[in-house]
Formats: structure tokens, C-alpha cells, sequence
């Protein structure tokens, strides 16, 4: 068959009904072979013979037809040319067709083919056999008198398990069966057998000379392994050195561990100069060789190590208490700030609503409450001076916060979508709920 013949919508024959009336089609077009009736269209490579009939019956054996070709080097012990070669050709006697060609798109897995097994037109023409339906559909419905018992031979052969020859084996490691010297006659001292003395013999109370002793002491590490153990160390306990790798680490400190340095020592000196962010470290093996360099020359005695490392930690607690005290200062200036423009806010408020609905029972200057609940009139722009809530809002769209802490000292959502217009609120509103941390 052609290539345009080898897909399903293309092919003359119909689809195989079973694995074994295929595999009876497979044996049929091997007797043609052997005939010589049918030549590959290939020059080179294998021909038709028992390991094509192994991959047919591999994949008599699939549910879904789909054979990868590693599937069949790795189940058959083939190469991947002899595959391909065989796979050619049961595509082109009409044994197999593609129903889906196999990908090989760069960046994505490869996809197998998908086949499917059908019995060539010639198979029914040679046998006599009566088919019902249309196209790859057909199904047999009986066959000739005289070409029935050359069916059976062929369900027969299709019923045994072909085996392949195994592959040829080097014979040059085997012994010789006789010695180089002398004739086969010659006798040899393995060829007679005695049996020891009850003397000799165990008498199962004495322990096996092979049995090692086992000794509780641990192994004393060499120089490699105490740089590897360092390395381990390191990476364990160093935030900055977590996604190193062990090998690269254990040669960058090889000075060091020889020199009998510390975990804490290390880390103590390699961040003297500044602390090491974690989420700054791109590369935290080159990092750790710039941090060290030739430093293991200046700090050569334990004393000077452990000075390093009470300086470092030293520095490190001067540093957390100097952020606590800032971050409380810029917590009570915020808190001084939030609370002066609250009282602003809530002045501006009072006003407003004095402008608009007269001045209330018990509205004094500096205590000014709002009850939402009860305050039902709603405010009134007409009653207020146009340049004044030009200028509000124009102030409110500078800095949303404004409107939010009008929203907290008491005015009504109302009211703000009245005074500062609805787009404003609405982003004061998404605003907050942004900037508000999740707990």
C-alpha cells in the first residue's frame, strides 16, 4: 500500500474484529513472504520474519493501538531503526493504518502513534470470505468450503506464541574442556571426591569466623567529611545558604572546616559587614567565597573567632533594639497625626450639618457626635456653598483618606456619597479594604 493508502479513511480493507483473526491476517501475509510474494519496499534493513511477527503480536495485545516505539524497544529488546522498520512494513501490507499520526513538537512530550488494526481486501479476496456493511466497517459472515482448512491452519499458527532466536553470545569467556597440556586421559586432582572426618566436622555450637565484629565507635571523619558536615551545617541552619548545594559548599569552606571553624563561627564572620537577606541571595554559594575570602588567615585562633562571633551577635541585638524603638516612635506619630485630623474631620462634619440643618440641641465646640442611626434627613448640597464642596472634593480625590475618616468619625455613607460623590467613596472604600492586613 502507498503512504496516502496507510490511514483509516484511506484504506480498501476493514477493521479486525479481534486480535485473533488479525493475528491469523498477519500469518497469512508472513507464508506470502516466505514465498518471496511480497518484497519491502525498503532496500536496506530487515526483512519480514519472526520479529515482525513478535511486535504484531505485542500489539494484538493492546487495548487501544497505540505501540510507542520505546514501548517495543523496551518489551522486545529492539533498536529503534529495526522497529520502525517492521512497523513500515505491516503498514504497508494494509496490516496496520494510522488512525492519528504521533507528535514531535519541540517543548512538549512526544505522542505515539495511534493504529488500527485491519485485514487487507486481498485477505477476503484470497479466502472466499462474505462480508455485510460498508467501507472499514465490514464484519465476515462465512467463507469458502475449500479455503477453510487453510484458514484453520493459519488460526492455528496465529494461536502459538512466536519466539524470536536469542542474539548471538561471545563463546571466548567459556573453559576449555581439556588442560593445554596432556590428552583428555589425563587424570586431574578435582576429579576425586572424599568426605571429611567426623573430626573436622562443625558441630554447630562455634560462631562463623565470617561474622564482623561490631564495633559501637563511631567512625572518626577525615578531612572530606568534616567539610561536608560543615557544609550540612551550614545549609541547615544559615537562612541565606538553604538552596546551596552541599558539594560546592563543603570546597568553598575547605580552609575553614580544616582549621576546625564552627557553623556559627562562619556565618558570624561571613556577615560582619552587613546582614544577608534571604530573599537577596541569588547565588549564595559565590556569595559565601566573596564573604570568607582569605579571611581564615586573620582569624586563625579560637580566641579571635570567638570574638568575632560575640561582635556579630552584639550587632545584632544594638540593630533590633533600634528598630523597636523606631517603629514605636512612628507608631505614636501616627496615632498623634490619626487623631488630630479625626478631630478636623469631625469638625468639618459638625459644621457642614449645622449649615444644613441648623445647629442641634447639645452640639458643642471639640464634642461633636453623629447618630446615624437616628439622623434620617438627608444632606442637602443646595444649602451648602458650591466653592466649598468643589474644594472638598477636589481635597478628597489628593488623599481618599479623607473620606474614610470622615466614615469613621461619623458621617453616613449617605451623606459622603452626597458630599464627595459616589466614584470617590467607592475608592476610599476598595482603598481601606486593600491597605487593611488580613488576620
Amino acid at each position: 500500500m502507498t503512504a496516502a493508502s496507510q490511514w483509516l479513511h484511506a484504506t480498501t480493507g476493514r477493521i479486525a474484529g479481534d486480535a485473533h483473526s488479525w493475528l491469523t491476517a498477519v500469518h497469512w501475509t508472513h507464508d506470502l513472504a516466505t514465498k518471496g510474494l511480497y518484497t519491502p519496499t525498503q532496500t536496506h534493513g530487515p526483512k519480514w520474519g519472526a520479529t515482525t511477527l513478535a511486535i504484531a503480536q505485542e500489539i494484538a495485545r493492546l487495548k487501544v493501538c497505540r505501540p510507542g516505539i520505546a514501548y517495543l524497544m523496551r518489551k522486545l529488546r529492539l533498536s529503534e531503526r529495526s522497529v520502525q522498520y517492521h512497523l513500515t512494513m505491516l503498514r504497508e501490507t494494509g496490516l496496520l493504518v494510522y488512525r492519528s499520526k504521533g507528535t514531535r513538537a519541540r517543548g512538549v512530550a512526544p505522542q505515539a502513534s495511534v493504529y488500527e488494526r485491519t485485514i487487507p481486501a486481498a485477505f477476503d479476496e484470497e479466502h472466499g470470505i462474505r462480508t455485510v456493511g460498508e467501507g472499514v466497517q465490514r464484519r465476515p459472515v462465512g467463507a469458502a468450503s475449500e479455503s477453510r482448512t487453510v484458514l484453520g491452519r493459519l488460526a492455528k499458527k496465529a494461536a502459538r506464541k512466536v519466539r524470536r532466536r536469542p542474539p548471538r553470545t561471545a563463546v571466548s569467556g567459556r573453559g576449555r574442556c581439556t588442560p593445554m597440556e596432556g590428552g583428555s586421559t589425563g587424570t586431574s586432582s578435582a576429579d576425586r571426591t572424599y568426605s571429611p572426618p567426623e573430626s573436622k566436622l562443625a558441630s554447630g555450637n562455634g560462631k562463623s569466623s565470617a561474622r564482623k565484629s561490631v564495633n559501637s565507635v563511631p567512625r572518626k571523619l577525615n578531612k572530606i567529611g568534616r567539610r561536608y558536615q560543615l557544609a550540612k551545617e551550614l545549609i541547615q541552619t544559615v537562612p541565606w545558604l538553604q538552596r546551596a548545594s552541599v558539594p560546592r559548599i563543603a570546597w568553598i569552606i575547605r580552609h575553614v572546616a580544616g582549621a576546625g571553624w564552627t557553623a556559627l563561627q562562619v556565618q558570624a564572620i561571613a556577615e560582619q559587614e552587613r546582614p544577608i537577606l534571604a530573599s537577596q541571595v541569588h547565588r549564595p554559594s559565590g556569595l559565601l567565597a566573596n564573604r570568607l575570602g582569605s579571611l581564615h588567615n586573620l582569624y586563625d585562633t579560637p580566641a579571635r573567632r570567638q570574638t568575632a562571633v560575640q561582635a556579630w551577635q552584639d550587632s545584632l541585638t544594638q540593630e533590633k533594639a533600634r528598630h523597636h524603638e523606631a517603629a514605636q516612635h512612628t507608631d505614636q506619630v501616627q496615632h498623634a497625626t490619626a487623631a488630630s485630623v479625626r478631630n478636623l474631620m469631625a469638625e468639618a462634619v459638625r459644621r457642614t450639618r449645622a449649615l444644613a440643618y441648623g445647629p442641634r440641641p447639645g452640639d458643642e465646640e471639640g464634642a461633636f457626635t453623629i447618630d446615624c442611626e437616628n439622623d434620617t434627613p438627608p444632606l442637602n448640597l443646595e444649602d451648602l456653598d458650591p466653592s466649598w464642596i468643589k474644594q472638598v472634593r477636589a481635597d478628597a480625590a489628593k488623599d481618599l483618606s479623607s473620606i474614610t475618616i470622615a466614615l469613621a468619625s461619623g458621617l453616613n455613607e449617605r451623606d459622603a456619597r452626597r458630599l464627595y460623590t459616589n466614584w470617590l467613596v467607592d475608592q476610599a472604600i476598595v482603598a481601606e479594604r486593600t491597605l487593611t492586613p488580613a488576620f
